[in-house]
């Protein structure tokens, strides 16, 4: 089974924000096959996951317990549905790439996102599959996390959409055909300094 978790903060006030393209990749794929979002068993914090069953089992997951304590959710998932760290693909923001691009690895260290930071210690391991969304850096003046926690562009939202298909399919290809057929295909497209 290949478990999917899309990363964000939960709340009305992130819903459209860059921090939040997790959550986004995580709705399409859930809308797509037209899966329901509920609650996970109680060993599991604070957590909406979408299950389909078949030849390609896939568990979907969007994490409630704000992107810095992500691993408390990623971790109990894990352990709940006996999936393997190799079988587990993250999704998640990243302002070191440029607006709408992709970057697949197989493994790697946190690079400065809180996110994956707290996923990497709850886990024990950095060697999970990870799909990074490119949102830019914004201006460089700007905190970071200002620039993260901020609405999209009206520039940016006119291809949020077909960012939000592409990589949705990209994380639909790793369910399928593992995170390397993915890397082989959209890392090719990826500019901009290269990220873990």
């Amino acid at each position: 089974m290949k478990l999917i978790v899309g990363l964000g903060n939960p709340g009305r006030e992130y819903r459209d924000t860059r921090h939040n393209v997790g959550f986004l990749v995580a709705d399409e794929i859930v809308r797509r096959h037209q899966l329901t979002l509920a609650m996970a068993p109680a060993q599991v914090p604070e957590t909406f996951v979408a299950k389909r069953f078949g030849a390609e089992p896939m568990l979907v997951a969007k994490p409630l317990t704000f992107m810095n304590r992500s691993g408390d959710a990623v971790a109990a998932l894990a352990r709940y549905y006996d999936v393997d760290p190799p079988d587990l693909l993250v999704v998640v923001d990243e302002a070191a790439l440029p607006f709408g691009r992709l970057r697949a690895r197989a493994r790697g260290s946190a690079g400065g996102h809180n996110g994956l930071k707290s996923i990497v210690e709850r886990l024990g391991t950095s060697d999970f599959p990870r799909l990074r969304l490119g949102v830019g850096r914004g201006d460089p003046r700007r905190e970071l996390a200002d620039h993260v926690l901020a609405k999209f562009e009206p520039e940016e939202r006119e291809g949020l959409e077909e960012f939000i298909t592409r990589a949705a399919d990209a994380a639909e290809m790793f369910a399928v055909e593992g995170i390397e057929k993915v890397m082989n295909v959209y890392n090719p497209e990826a500019t901009g300094p290269d990220v873990d």
